[in-house]
């Protein structure tokens, strides 16, 4: 039986991927802040909590993540930065995503195909910015995006088969995007789940260290 590993099960998107995995034939391990004690942004919770699993996981996705941070809105204007508020983004979206990237190797198998997922914000993209605006949140993304490529590169020297990405949920209705929907169509959580799990399923070794969105459309850097 495969496993999966999912981290921040206790969000929007990491409840829905819960429930959606498990109609697949996996076994199912969660870590979340408020059920387990597991803070992301601690090295110490990291590498505590991931140490103490057993054996290896076919799937790894890293659900954790935030757009408002102790009420900290996304900045309209750069005039709007505060430096919590950025270092705050940065705690939770971009060094925590590589605290689990560092001390989850070990439990990725080496001999077979095996995923890292790490769910990223089409808003990351430099290319793709034309708005600008919420400059805490994209930088912040747009690092977890680079440590995702970077630890692919590195990763692939000791698991040659597996597959480490970045990836675009779409804009997912959860508490955490209510206040900022506005223009743009919001799918429920649980079929958001379904396309990532089918999008990680879909992958292969030559989309390692990728940017891809909900339907498996590579996004630009």
């Amino acid at each position: 039986m495969k496993r999966i590993l999912i981290i921040g099960a206790s969000g929007g998107i990491g409840t829905a991927l819960t429930l959606a995995a498990r109609g697949q034939n996996v076994e199912i391990v969660t870590l979340a802040r408020s059920r387990d004690g597991f803070d992301i942004t601690d090295e110490a919770s990291v590498q505590s909590h991931l140490g103490a699993l057993d054996g290896t996981f076919d799937t790894i996705i890293v659900a954790s993540g935030a757009l408002e941070i102790d009420g900290a809105q996304p900045e309209k204007s750069i005039r709007s930065l505060t430096q919590k508020a950025m270092m705050d983004q940065f705690a939770l979206n971009a060094v925590g995503p590589a605290l689990a990237l560092a001390h989850a190797a070990d439990l990725l198998p080496k001999d077979r195909r095996a995923v890292f997922a790490v769910l990223s914000a089409r808003v990351g993209s430099i290319g793709d910015n034309r708005l600008g605006g919420w400059i805490s949140y994209r930088s912040a993304k747009a690092a977890v995006n680079q440590i995702v490529h970077t630890a692919a590169i590195e990763l692939a020297r000791s698991h040659p088969d597996s597959i480490c990405v970045a990836l675009h949920p779409g804009t997912v209705a959860t508490p955490f995007t209510e206040k900022y929907l506005g223009r743009h169509p919001a799918v429920a959580p649980g079929e958001a789940a379904e396309n990532l799990l089918r999008v990680i399923d879909r992958l292969d070794a030559k989309d390692t260290g990728g940017f891809f969105d909900w339907a498996g459309k590579a996004v630009p850097w």
